[in-house]
């Protein structure tokens, strides 16, 4: 039996919805200068902030779990598009952190980009980068 994960999504607006997700509630919206009225994010953000949260949390995870000395967790998610039709050409994640052991902290990034629904979703079908940053 396939598990799975259900967003439900109703109009509030002239271009505005609402998503159900779980118990909480997210309004998807256009800028105003696409016709919207910027009440929330478009969905294409959501989409970098879902890859971006996927990542994150299975990093956050992994350094809890093995107790790793790591902190400042900061990840950058950045897209780049293209026309006919507009889409996400490459995605590129960015993270950094605070930590003295850089080959387990590596490791970490590692065990989280493999454990990322999002990254395994998208892997081979989207030019999908993670890097490790300095932090600034």
């Amino acid at each position: 039996m396939a598990n799975h994960i259900k967003v439900e999504l109703r109009q509030t607006g002239n271009a505005t919805s609402e998503a159900s997700i779980r118990h909480h509630k997210v309004l998807i919206d256009r800028p105003t200068a696409k016709g919207g009225d910027d009440q929330g994010p478009m969905g294409g953000e959501l989409f970098l902030a879902a890859i971006g949260g996927c990542f994150m949390s299975n990093l956050l995870a992994a350094i809890k779990t093995r107790e790793a000395n790591v902190s400042a967790v900061h990840t950058e998610v950045t897209g780049t598009l293209v026309d006919a039709p507009t889409r996400f050409e490459c995605v590129e994640v960015s993270v950094s952190a605070e930590y003295s052991d850089p080959d387990l902290f590596a490791k970490l990034v590692e065990i989280a980009e493999r454990g990322c629904i999002m990254v395994n979703t998208l892997r081979g079908k989207l030019d999908l980068t993670v890097r490790i940053v300095t932090p600034v």
